[in-house]
């Protein structure tokens, strides 16, 4: 997605403060037209002339959802509920919509445990885990503009350091977002990055410590270890830490979004999930079935290179927007 801010080189962290209801619904609805265009045209099309759900329609409808990546656990869900008629009161369309919401607000899964709070004078230690090219520099870079923005101040550790150029590509998001950023030499261990910038987190008063790290090592097993290792030493400096583990997913990876989930939820104990690239995919269903397979809460959405493009994500926001809804 390259080191800046993409495409929107005028987006500034200031303009982040006091966003209006309709710029934000406005970037969801662009951000979504992808999916809304593939995915909710199709349910339109197969709804066309009908008032309730036959046989025929319903394998119809089970042919878009596993199209737009829902997941099959998902899928068979609202099947199941198509078939049992619940909300004879609801069109067709608006029943699809409230059983998508339904799926997102109360998931098959039981939610982990909810982000932490920091003992007193400490900073909350967000870690930023997920496989390469999802986009995990890049969305730490917009938080932490974010974060900085409100006035918060923050730092940057550089813990991705297996990849070329993780590094520089921290350096460029930490310049533009104003924060302070810790890193060692390429092939440095990640757990002596994350040490040093607790040390420098609290030595700046920081209120919040973003830790980058790696998304492939040379096995699944030595990343995952590593992983571990890097929450074992914030542990070891700052009791809870970290207080969020966010996941970051590409949407436009479908299937294998819902497989990394499975992979780095329970091992990291993963307390929200960030989905990138929503606008660059006809698949967003994915959001959906990683939310109810893993009943991990998701925390942001990417749907666009511009900095104001990270939204905190609204359920009842997202539904409105992927069926073309206005914001209310």
């Amino acid at each position: 997605m390259g080191f800046g801010f993409g495409k929107n080189e005028n987006d500034k962290p200031s303009e982040l403060i006091g966003e209006k209801e309709k710029g934000f619904f406005g970037r969801l609805r662009r951000g979504l037209a992808k999916t809304r265009e593939s995915f909710v045209a199709r349910i339109e099309s197969a709804l066309v002339g009908r008032t309730r759900f036959d046989l025929e329609t319903i394998d119809e409808i089970e042919e878009v959802l596993y199209m737009a990546d829902i997941g099959p656990g998902a899928v068979e869900t609202v099947l199941d509920r198509l078939r049992r008629g619940e909300g004879k009161r609801e069109t067709p369309a608006e029943r699809i919509q409230s059983i998508l919401l339904d799926l997102i607000e109360r998931p098959a899964a039981d939610p982990p445990a909810a982000p932490a709070d920091p003992p007193p004078g400490e900073p909350r230690v967000i870690l930023l885990a997920g496989v390469n090219g999802a986009g995990k520099t890049t969305t730490a870079g917009k938080i932490a503009a974010r974060l900085a923005a409100e006035g918060q101040i923050v730092v940057f550790a550089a813990a991705d350091t297996f990849r070329a150029a993780a590094g520089e590509q921290a350096e460029v998001w930490a310049e533009r977002a104003g924060c302070q950023i810790v890193r060692h030499k390429e092939g440095a261990d990640p757990g002596a990055v994350v040490f040093d910038a607790i040390a420098a987190a609290r030595a700046r008063g920081a209120g919040v410590l973003l830790v980058d790290t790696a998304g492939r090592l040379h096995t699944q097993q030595n990343l995952m270890d590593e992983l571990v290792k890097i929450r074992r030493v914030a542990a070891g400096q700052i009791p809870g830490a970290p207080h969020e583990v966010l996941l970051v997913l590409d949407a436009t990876s479908g299937q294998n979004a819902l497989a990394q989930v499975a992979r780095f939820g329970p091992a990291l104990g993963v307390t929200g999930l960030v989905i990138t690239k929503l606008d660059g995919s006809a698949k967003g269903g994915v959001l959906i079935g990683a939310v109810h397979q893993s009943g991990i809460p998701v925390r942001w959405i990417g749907v666009g290179e511009g900095i104001a493009d990270l939204l905190p994500f609204d359920a009842n926001a997202f539904t409105a927007a992927l069926f073309g809804e206005s914001a209310s």
